[in-house]
C-alpha cells in the first residue's frame, strides 16, 4: 500500500512540475508577443499605405482607418512657420509643404514594440515615429525629430500618436498660351513658315543647315558639295558614287548587254545593271528636237550618275514641251512595289497615318504640278530619300488641309 502511495505522488509531481514548468510559460508568452507585433504592424502599415496614397494623388480606403483614426492632411507653412494656403501664388510656393499622417494614441506600454516593428520593417520610411512631447521618435535611432508647433497646434498631437511626416512639393501649374486664330499661309520656295509675335510668317530658309546627307557646305561657293571625308572605302571594282546626296560604293561599268534601243541602268536600290528604255533613241514628235535635263554637279574627283539614269524606281520620267526640258516626279502607282514602300500600303491609311513622298530638294518639288500651292516640309521628321514612305502622326492626326497624299503629309 505504502509503495502504490509513493507511485500516485510521484505521478502527481510530476503533472505539476510539467504544467508549471518555464518551458511552457514561455510559449504562452511567445504567442501573446506575436499577436501584439501583428496588430501593431497592421496599424503601421496602414499608416503608410495611407500616407503614401496621399503623395500620389489617390484615395485610399480601407476599414483599417476607421478602426485605428487614421487620418492624412496636407499642410503649408511660411517663411515664418505659420500655417498658410497650400497654393501657387503668383508662381511663388509656400516656404514648407508638409503631408502629415497620424493614428489614434498608443498605450505606453507598446512603445518599445512599434519602434521594434518600425526599426524592422519601415527603415527607409523617414519620419516615421511615436510622437512625444513634440518630438517623433524614430525606431532604431537614439535622436528624435522635433515637429514644427503649427503642425502640433493644426493637427492636434497627442502624445502615444504614430505620426508619418514627409517634405512635399507642390507641382508646377501647367502654363497655357491662348493663340488667336490666325489664317494658315503657304509660303513660296526659300521660305519656311514661322510663328512669331502672334501670327504666322514666311521667313528666309537658312541655306547654310538644309545641307542633306553626305554634303557640306562651301562658304566660299555658297552651296552644298560632297563631304570628301564621309566618302567610303570601297571594294575593288567599286567606286564612290555620290547616289542622292549620299555616297555607296557601287560598280560604275556595266557588265550588262542590253539589246537595241535599250540601256543599262543601274537600280540604286539593288545596285544592279538592268536594261531599261533608251531615253535616247526615243524620238521626240512634237516641237522638241532635242530634250535638255537638269544639270547634275559634283565636286572634284567625284563620279556622279548620268542624268539620263536619274530616276529611281520609284519615279517616273515626264517632258515639259514647252521648255524641252524632262524631269523625274513620284509615280503613285509605284506604292505596291517593295523598292519603293517595303511596308503593307493597306496598313498606311485612317486620320493618324498617310503616305508622304521624299523630296530631296524644294527645286526637286517644285516641278510637279499635283502639289503646286502646298508648303513642302523638309525636316528631320520627313525623309529626303526619293521613295514612298509612311507617316504615323500617333496621338495626334493628319492636317488635312495642308496634307496631300501621297506626297505630302503633316501632322497638326
Amino acid at each position: 500500500m505504502n509503495i502504490f502511495m509513493m507511485i500516485l505522488v510521484a505521478v502527481f509531481m510530476l503533472g505539476f512540475y510539467m504544467i508549471s514548468s518555464p518551458s511552457q510559460r514561455v510559449i504562452q508568452q511567445e504567442t501573446e508577443y506575436a499577436i501584439t507585433q501583428s496588430d501593431l504592424r497592421s496599424i503601421a502599415e496602414c499608416a503608410s499605405a495611407k500616407h503614401n496614397s496621399q503623395l500620389r494623388g489617390y484615395e485610399f480606403k480601407d476599414i483599417c482607418t476607421e478602426q485605428n483614426s487614421i487620418t492624412s492632411e496636407l499642410i503649408c507653412l511660411n517663411s515664418g512657420m505659420r500655417i498658410t494656403n497650400c497654393e501657387n501664388v503668383r508662381n511663388q510656393k509656400p516656404e514648407h509643404t508638409y503631408i502629415v499622417t497620424t493614428t489614434k494614441a498608443l498605450d505606453t506600454k507598446y512603445y518599445n514594440n512599434m519602434l521594434e516593428i518600425l526599426e524592422r520593417y519601415f527603415p527607409d520610411a523617414g519620419t516615421f515615429g511615436i510622437f512625444t512631447d513634440g518630438k517623433i521618435m524614430l525606431g532604431g535611432l537614439s535622436s528624435a525629430r522635433i515637429v514644427p508647433d503649427a503642425i502640433i497646434d493644426k493637427m492636434g498631437l497627442e502624445n502615444g500618436q504614430l505620426v508619418y511626416l514627409t517634405q512635399y512639393e507642390i507641382p508646377d501649374e501647367n502654363n497655357v498660351f491662348n493663340v488667336s486664330a490666325q489664317t494658315d499661309i503657304n509660303c513660296p520656295v526659300g521660305t519656311v513658315k514661322t510663328y512669331r509675335f502672334g501670327r504666322w510668317q514666311c521667313i528666309g530658309y537658312n541655306t547654310k543647315t538644309d545641307c542633306g546627307g553626305d554634303m557640306i557646305w562651301d562658304s566660299e561657293l555658297l552651296t552644298c558639295i560632297a563631304d570628301e571625308s564621309k566618302k567610303p572605302l570601297c571594294a575593288e571594282q567599286q567606286t564612290a558614287v555620290l547616289v542622292d546626296s549620299v555616297w555607296e560604293c557601287v560598280n560604275p561599268f556595266p557588265e550588262k548587254v542590253c539589246p537595241e534601243g535599250m540601256t543599262a541602268r543601274l537600280n540604286y536600290t539593288t545596285l544592279e545593271w538592268e536594261c531599261v528604255t533608251d531615253p535616247g533613241a526615243i524620238k521626240d514628235t512634237k516641237k522638241c528636237e532635242n530634250l535638255s535635263q537638269g544639270a547634275i554637279f559634283g565636286a572634284v574627283g567625284t563620279t556622279v550618275r548620268v542624268p539620263s539614269s536619274s530616276c529611281t524606281d520609284c519615279e517616273t520620267m515626264v517632258t515639259n514641251y514647252d521648255t524641252c526640258e524632262t524631269a523625274c516626279i513620284p509615280d503613285p502607282s509605284k506604292i505596291n512595289d517593295p523598292k519603293c514602300y517595303p511596308g503593307d500600303p493597306d496598313e498606311c491609311t485612317g486620320n493618324h497615318r498617310g503616305f508622304y513622298f521624299g523630296f530631296p530638294t524644294y527645286s526637286y518639288a517644285n516641278k510637279i504640278d499635283d502639289i503646286k500651292g502646298y508648303s513642302i516640309p523638309l525636316d528631320a521628321k520627313h525623309s529626303q530619300n526619293r521613295r514612298f514612305n509612311c507617316m504615323d502622326c500617333g496621338d495626334s492626326e493628319i492636317d488635312k488641309e495642308r496634307s496631300i497624299s501621297p506626297y505630302i503629309i503633316i501632322c497638326k
